[in-house]
């Protein structure tokens, strides 16, 4: 009799299977005469929209190796903000896009085909521009900027269908090199 909390006799994913996946996420935020520590009146508004589709393909039982694409879009305006320096008007922009190569390792939990933990190795390519302006009259910057990053996300992933799942992960370690011309 075997006691544990894993059977890697179980394939949560078998080989020869194509994967296909992906996130989105948009959020908005909204203050009205807002205090942050030493900032005090902030007027703003702004939103962050994400977008990161993922295809992969199963080489062995339950590792997976592939592709993703992130692209992220972030947008600030500071109508009014009384700080020791004196801003008044801050506008931000930025366009942000990195293309990630995985390999994700799955180890399924007990003798059901429907819960696992995993880990994803990941090495990431990208880049992005940014616009920020701020007082008056405007003053500006306008900077592109090129970055290599590798990182492990472990997590844990529920199949809810045989053809669908669900997964929390969390980047716990990584490395990255950032170059700005501004």
């Amino acid at each position: 009799k075997q006691l544990g909390i894993s059977n890697l006799k179980n394939h949560i994913v078998p080989a020869g299977q194509w994967v296909f996946g992906g996130t989105l996420s948009y959020s908005t935020h909204s203050n009205d005469n807002y205090k942050l520590l030493v900032v005090e009146g902030i007027d703003s508004e702004g939103y962050t929209f994400k977008v990161s589709p993922l295809i992969g393909y199963s080489i062995i039982p339950n590792s997976i190796v592939g592709v993703r694409f992130a692209y992220s879009r972030s947008f600030m305006n500071i109508d009014n903000a009384r700080v020791n320096f004196g801003v008044d008007y801050y506008y931000a922009l930025k366009h942000s896009y990195d293309i990630i190569a995985i390999w994700r390792q799955y180890i399924p939990l007990g003798r059901n085909k429907r819960f696992a933990l995993f880990t994803e190795f990941q090495l990431s390519l990208g880049g992005s521009q940014s616009k920020f302006a701020e007082g008056s009259p405007i003053r500006g910057t306008y900077s592109k900027s090129f970055n290599i990053s590798g990182g492990v996300n472990p997590g844990i992933v529920a199949f809810l269908t045989n053809n669908m799942a669900v997964e929390i992960n969390v980047g716990v370690l990584g490395i990255n090199y950032s170059s700005t011309q501004q």
